[in-house]
């Protein structure tokens, strides 16, 4: 296998070579570089020929922080505090990812009450993402009400995180040996209430806009990607199930409470914007499912199996876990030489990947449809720059 690596300006050179006099000229435009263009601080550069997209070219790194090489400087447990600022609309389940793979590395055995408390807090961030994901995909095609509704409604389940963990966007609540704090005395109740009134909301967000019939043309067979196609760039997510490809971690290595837990594992047939949003709309109601079983059932016991203030050093060697976010697989490796810093540690982050599907979906599609193609994908740009 040979690799062939062309720089920007190669790519971006006009093709002089079509004398035809029908032959339009290809040309680039920039679609950002800055936040309302996109979902983050992305840049992407259009080949066009009219309004036809011919190449979607995206160039990263203008909010590369250097998480990971800040990582070698940090102790296991302060490496916590920077996954939350990766996917900022998945830090808890960051937070799971670096502390399990901390734990299985260390042989910490945790209790059942601290794994059913992160698997319910998992699933409410899971359904808050999607309902900013929902409003902001209905704005992004024009419908403004979609967009009050979704942060209405997340601002319940930031309710309920701000009463145990005191933060309500970037938590560093799950800790490597259980949790920050117990919940609060309030938690069920709250979340009870929430699952009440969220159930008939969801209805009305297919009333809404899943109904609507403009919604409908420009997502339905828009932006089509196979499950081959999917597999071939990584993707993983919402993106890669609504391809047909049905792997969620959550079901396949379940890890945390979700071996216990009754839930199916949406699917969509043809991988188009369609599927990728009725994908994330059918989460939410799985997600509600198992909260619904769970709720009840906490069981009693201490939310930290060790000392808080307990230094934690790795036995010598690599190792590796993955967890399910809202946007697909997050995978954490790291390397130790026995220290109380990783020497080296690595970030599998879904959202590099499934930015790429933009490179497959969006050909031969029209400029307005990039748009949707794009807020179909649900990119957090920070997860990508690290």
């Amino acid at each position: 296998m040979s690799v062939h690596i062309t720089t920007l300006d190669d790519r971006v050179r006009l093709r002089q070579d079509d004398s035809s006099p029908l032959s339009t000229q290809e040309y680039f435009v920039n679609m950002g570089p800055q936040h309302p263009s996109t979902h983050g601080v992305l840049r992407l550069v259009l080949k066009l020929d009219g309004e036809t997209v011919r190449e979607v070219i995206p160039v990263l790194g203008y909010i590369h922080r250097g998480i990971e090489k800040m990582g070698e400087h940090q102790s296991y447990r302060q490496f916590v505090h920077l996954s939350d600022r990766l996917d900022y609309l998945s830090a808890l389940i960051n937070n799971w990812a670096v502390s399990m793979t901390i734990e299985k590395a260390a042989n910490i055995e945790l209790n059942d009450r601290i794994q059913v408390i992160r698997t319910l807090m998992a699933e409410l961030q899971r359904i808050q993402s999607h309902q900013l994901w929902w409003g902001v995909f209905g704005m992004d095609l024009g419908a403004f009400t979609p967009f009050l509704y979704g942060f209405r409604d997340r601002e319940i389940i930031a309710d309920i995180f701000e009463e145990t963990v005191g933060a309500r966007l970037t938590m560093n609540y799950i800790q490597p040996g259980g949790l920050m704090y117990d919940i609060h005395p309030g938690f069920v109740k709250r979340v009870k209430a929430f699952l009440q009134y969220f159930k008939p909301k969801l209805a009305e967000y297919e009333t809404l806009l899943s109904g609507n019939v403009i919604l409908q043309e420009r997502l339905r067979g828009v932006g089509r990607m196979d499950g081959q196609t999917a597999l071939s760039i990584g993707a993983t997510g919402p993106v890669l199930r609504a391809s047909g490809v049905p792997l969620d971690l959550r079901k396949s290595e379940a890890y945390g409470s979700y071996g216990k837990v009754a839930f199916d594992v949406v699917i969509g047939k043809n991988g188009d914007c369609w599927d990728r949003y009725w994908v994330r709309l059918e989460e939410m109601r799985q997600s509600m499912k198992i909260v619904e079983q769970l709720i009840d059932n906490i069981p009693e016991g201490k939310h930290m199996v060790m000392k808080p203030a307990v230094k934690i050093k790795l036995p010598e060697g690599c190792y590796y876990n993955q967890v399910e976010t809202a946007r697909g697989i997050l995978g954490v490796y790291i390397v130790s030489d026995g220290k109380e810093s990783p020497y080296r540690i690595h970030l599998r982050t879904p959202n590099f990947n499934n930015l790429w599907a933009i490179t497959e979906t969006a050909a031969n599609w029209r400029l307005g449809d990039l748009v949707a193609i794009l807020s179909s994908l649900d990119v957090v740009v920070p997860d990508i720059d690290r």
